[in-house]
């Protein structure tokens, strides 16, 4: 099944017919043709969970919110605090994705949304473009281990974990990484002798947080909501959309119709190719769970080691591959199911791996030959991938090292999961 997999997929076809194809194969000749009226039910119920729903709404959110001129007043408040430092936009660039990744929870809307008005702002401040294009990529990547998350909740739907658990241990381990990330860009600042964006001023500070404090408001609806356990993440998710259009059309008033078409086209394509995956990677893993394959697995390495942080080793080695080739949803459907009970045998906490995979994927988003987020910031900066790549392994390097003190330094990611749930 992985050969016909990887075949198909080197061949061009997409991720999801791949899928699909193989299991449908595979169940076939394992139980014979009269499994096929089944094999409808099974994508259907597999895409038909209630915590998924969260997935298209926030995706909704994250598009209204770039049509609504949302956005672009987050840029002008971060710019106004971070622009007195010396390549001050690389970490305007940087904060505006930490918290645009509180509304939309994807990488790719985060890189679409503000790459588009970031990466030409930078070029003509005289950054190169395939660092401008570096730094959007990177950041993003690294804002999907902060709540809400869309492969955090992917994991939590496969490994019956707690999403909002989940969201609770990226906080800690996401704003490391932001603060990494802005260290290397001050190195690449003084570097290339890069400009101070505008000088600090109190007045413009607080001009620009007037004009964004409406926006403001969208994570602390979402989050406070769901932290608080008034809402569950897919309610929280619903109350993102409904803040969004209140927000851009009624208070703001820059989302007439047109542009909330356009929203709403590009939430409903990005949905698509998501849930396709959801559906058909549904009976691959029906297909390997009648098997036991992830028992087998889990008894494999079990046998080979009972230490847990030897068998966390062998699985970031197992997703880091596994990120070259396959996005993000495709690999948690895909592996997660197969894995968990291994995870569960060793005693490794569910809630902890769930982000060890968020990260490892996240790194894959940022290597090609897939590294669906920075092809992404490469179009919209119109950079050479290797050129990008030279620049972005130093923010990879960060993405790395934060993903060895999450793996190996539990209470990092933990500590606050632990505070609040015991």
């Amino acid at each position: 099944m992985f050969l016909g997999l990887f075949l198909l997929v080197m061949l061009n076809v997409p991720i999801a017919v791949s899928l699909g194809v193989v299991a449908t194969v595979a169940m076939v000749a394992m139980s014979g043709p009269d499994i096929l009226p089944n094999l409808a039910l099974v994508m259907y119920d597999g895409a038909t969970k209630f915590p998924l729903l969260a997935i298209p709404l926030f995706i909704l959110a994250g598009a209204i919110m770039n049509s609504s001129g949302i956005s672009r007043r987050l840029i002008a408040f971060a710019s106004a605090l971070f622009g007195f430092v010396k390549g001050g936009l690389a970490m305007v660039n940087i904060g505006t994705s930490l918290f645009f990744a509180e509304i939309s929870g994807s990488a790719v809307a985060d890189v679409a949304a503000l790459g588009s008005i970031l990466i030409p702002a930078m070029k003509k401040k005289g950054y190169p473009g395939a660092l401008a294009a570096a730094v959007t990529s990177s950041s993003a990547t690294l804002a999907v281990i902060i709540p809400p998350s869309i492969p955090m909740i992917l994991y939590a739907v496969m490994a019956d974990a707690s999403v909002v658990q989940l969201f609770v241990a990226g906080i800690v381990p996401g704003l490391l990484g932001g603060f990494l990330m802005m260290c290397v860009s001050y190195w690449f600042a003084v570097r290339f002798n890069l400009p101070v964006e505008e000088a600090f001023q109190l007045p413009r500070v607080w001009a620009t947080f007037k004009d964004a404090a409406w926006a403001f408001l969208l994570p602390v609806i979402i989050l406070g909501g769901i932290f608080g356990g008034l809402v569950t993440a897919t309610e929280g998710a619903a109350l993102a959309v409904f803040a969004a259009l209140f927000i851009g059309g009624i208070i703001y008033r820059e989302l007439d119709l047109p542009h909330l078409r356009e929203a709403i086209m590009e939430g409903g394509v990005q949905t698509a190719v998501v849930m396709l995956l959801v559906a058909s990677s549904a009976l691959v893993g029906v297909h390997l769970t009648e098997q036991q394959v992830p028992q087998q697995l889990a008894a494999t390495i079990s046998d080979f080691t009972q230490n847990k942080y030897v068998v966390l080793a062998l699985l970031n080695v197992m997703f880091l591959v596994l990120g070259l080739f396959l996005h993000s949803a495709a690999a948690i459907i895909l592996v997660v199911p197969i894995v968990i009970p291994l995870v569960n045998a060793v005693g490794i906490d569910p809630v902890h791996f769930g982000l060890i995979v968020t990260l490892n994927l996240g790194i894959g988003q940022q290597t090609p030959p897939v590294a669906s987020v920075l092809i992404t910031a490469c179009s919209v900066a119109k950079a050479n991938i290797w050129e990008v790549s030279k620049y972005n392994i130093y923010y990879i390097a960060v993405l790395l090292f934060i993903l060895m003190l999450v793996t190996y330094i539990p209470i990092i990611p933990m500590g606050l999961v632990y505070l609040f749930y015991g």
